[in-house]
């Protein structure tokens, strides 16, 4: 069906940047929005940035003006630009697709990827 890769993940001091790829593979057709989640450690996922099919997004209060979230829909492809990092944006980062359209398929699904660790040293 679909296959989500991730890269861009690693180690970075505190101010520093990483920009995270994740690229859909599959007989897709469509996909309504795509986003970025983390799950820090012995907490819950949580929603990082998100952006729609018609490049509106929204992003968590506490990345806001730091992280910028974009797509290449020609790829079904997602970035997160992740800039002046702190120790607290430590987690595995998830991205999300929303209602991907798959040829032989009727009904639009959800994916996820596998995750990619960033880990923000002080």
């Amino acid at each position: 069906q679909v296959q989500l890769v991730e890269s861009g993940g690693g180690l970075v001091q505190a101010g520093g940047s990483l920009r995270l790829s994740c690229a859909a593979s599959g007989r897709i057709y469509r996909i309504d929005s795509m986003g970025w989640y983390r799950q820090p450690p012995g907490k819950q996922r949580e929603l990082v940035a998100r952006i729609t099919s018609g490049d509106s997004t929204n992003y968590a209060d506490s990345v806001k003006g730091r992280f910028t979230i974009s797509r290449d829909n020609a790829k079904n492809a997602v970035y997160l630009q992740m800039n002046s990092l702190q120790p607290e944006d430590t987690a595995v980062y998830y991205c999300n697709v929303e209602k991907a359209r798959v040829v032989g398929y009727s009904v639009p699904r959800d994916y996820w990827g596998q995750g990619t660790q960033v880990t923000v040293s002080s």
